[in-house]
């Protein structure tokens, strides 16, 4: 299955499989629900609540239809107006928990979402035809609004283990103790942790106190010395997240 690789707030690529095209489908088939509903409800509001049948009497064919579009508007403009306020999804979309993304990974803009929703009117030509051949023969199942966009539609069941990036659990009233780590980079934050949680894994003291020491040297730091080096680096860990996602 394709992936997509998306660039976190602290500059961690997380990859995330593109949506296949029957969670496609089916979060289209939700929307459409959707959009029925909304046909049936105005259009009774129209003809039976509020009585308003008698205005199409006496219009020639083009005047009816300018109605109906009128008061059916909301259907066209469904995906491009819920697209751009819920950040890439319609509430089909956010149900089967898929989401719409610039290829490169980045949030998709307004712009996107309209060239987008310009080429669904080809997509769906002979009953979304078009549109299903292009998702099936396509690298990232992309119908052509995606490849004209440059957008690719992902999927966010993705188990991502946090434990599998620089990221870390932090309390909200967590207190850090070392401001020094903000002399460190990502890539240099993923060694230490890569590097920490294997030697944990196969109880390996000796990288342990190497990895700590190594970090005291860098960063010229003094600790107290009840504080294991297990604490200390669980700790240095703990305090780079603080540090680097506090305003994210």
């Amino acid at each position: 299955m394709s992936q997509i690789a998306i660039n976190t707030s602290q500059n961690v690529n997380i990859n995330f499989n593109v949506a296949s095209v029957g969670e496609r489908m089916l979060a289209f088939i939700i929307d459409l629900l959707i959009k029925i509903a909304y046909v049936i409800v105005i259009f009774y509001l129209f003809f039976n609540v509020l009585d308003l049948g008698y205005l199409l009497d006496g219009l020639d064919q083009w005047s009816q239809m300018a109605i109906y579009i009128a008061i059916t508007f909301p259907v066209y403009i469904y995906p491009l107006v819920l697209e751009s306020l819920m950040e890439g999804q319609t509430p089909g979309k956010r149900a089967l928990k898929i989401r719409v993304v610039k290829i490169d990974g980045y949030q998709a803009s307004f712009g996107d979402y309209m060239i987008r929703w310009v080429f669904r009117i080809v997509d769906t030509l002979f009953v979304g035809v078009i549109g299903i051949i292009s998702m099936v023969i396509s690298k990232n199942n992309q119908r052509l609004g995606d490849i004209a966009s440059g957008t690719a539609v992902i999927s966010l069941k993705n188990s991502i283990n946090i434990s599998h990036t620089i990221l870390e659990n932090i309390q909200e009233d967590y207190i850090p103790s070392f401001p020094q780590v903000i002399a460190l980079s990502d890539n240099d934050m993923r060694i230490i942790k890569d590097n920490y949680q294997k030697a944990l894994r196969i109880d390996d003291r000796h990288i342990i106190n190497k990895l700590s020491e190594k970090i005291k040297t860098i960063l010229k730091l003094e600790t107290d010395p009840k504080m294991t080096e297990r604490q200390f680096i669980g700790i240095i860990i703990k305090d780079y997240n603080y540090y680097t996602g506090k305003d994210n």
